[in-house]
């Protein structure tokens, strides 16, 4: 008779969570199941967002000088993560630009070095989230960076339940070993919690940011044959910078509408 399996704290999904996505020294005693840490990524997006914001914030008030503050706020932002999904969008933009077929491009993403494409889109990643932070005032700035880390790792999440272009990897071991019900439940509880800071602009920043990850996904599973971890940073990206320009026009027409500010 086999002994009874010990059970797993019921936090250990959100560990898994902090230590992906994370430098944060977390450490788990066994490796967590993908299915457990799954819901909890968009989660921890919003949380890394909502220091990013709180730097800016700061750093606004220390300075009152914006696109420092920024430039500030986003180079803490890539810290936490390690910048992993920079390095993500730089592997694809290479891979799509320098490959004429999928295996050709996949051969791309195994090259650890960035060349002229993959440099480009870094650099165009950083500049688009610097100046479009720079642009808004401490409160809105906050929300906006909560938003933008919390609906890009969203989309990446999404994305996840799609095929992967390779049998091995991140987007293989995510794809099997994840449900449809984790993933929906992760990005619902992501966009509830967003809603309390930034009101109905929820709505339009999640319509915004399922357009841009439906349009990198078209691109890359065309290029790749399929979804990788480098096309998850890549989305994630992308939804990044496609949230702060949404907030950044809004705020040309309307007063933040949030329920907690």
């Amino acid at each position: 008779m086999s002994e009874p399996r010990e059970r797993a704290p019921p936090l250990i999904g959100l560990l898994g969570a902090v230590q992906f996505l994370t430098r944060v020294p977390v450490r788990t005693r066994d490796e967590v199941p993908w299915r457990r840490v799954v819901g909890w990524l968009p989660l921890v997006g919003l949380a890394i967002g909502a220091v990013v914001g709180g730097v800016y914030a700061a750093m606004r008030e220390l300075t009152e000088a914006p696109l420092l503050s920024a430039a500030v706020a986003v180079a803490v932002g890539m810290m936490i993560t390690g910048a992993f999904h920079e390095d993500g969008l730089a592997d694809v933009a290479d891979a799509i630009a320098g490959g004429s077929t999928p295996a050709a491009r996949l051969r791309i993403l195994d090259d650890p070095r960035h060349g002229t494409y993959g440099v480009a889109a870094l650099a165009a990643s950083i500049v688009l989230r610097v100046t479009a932070l720079g642009a808004l005032g401490n409160a809105t700035g906050a929300v906006a960076a909560t938003l933008a880390h919390g609906l890009g790792r969203g989309g990446a999440v999404a994305v996840m339940g799609l095929a992967p272009a390779r049998a091995t990897g991140l987007a293989a071991a995510a794809h099997t070993d994840t449900t449809g019900r984790a993933r929906t439940a992760g990005i619902a509880v992501t966009i509830a919690v967003a809603a309390l800071v930034s009101g109905w602009w929820v709505a339009v920043a999640v319509a915004a940011s399922i357009c841009s990850t439906a349009l990198v996904t078209v691109m890359c599973r065309r290029a790749f044959g399929g979804i990788n971890g480098d096309v998850l940073g890549a989305v994630e990206q992308v939804g990044e910078v496609t949230t702060l320009i949404v907030v950044v026009t809004l705020t040309a027409h309307h007063s933040l509408p949030s329920v907690l500010l």
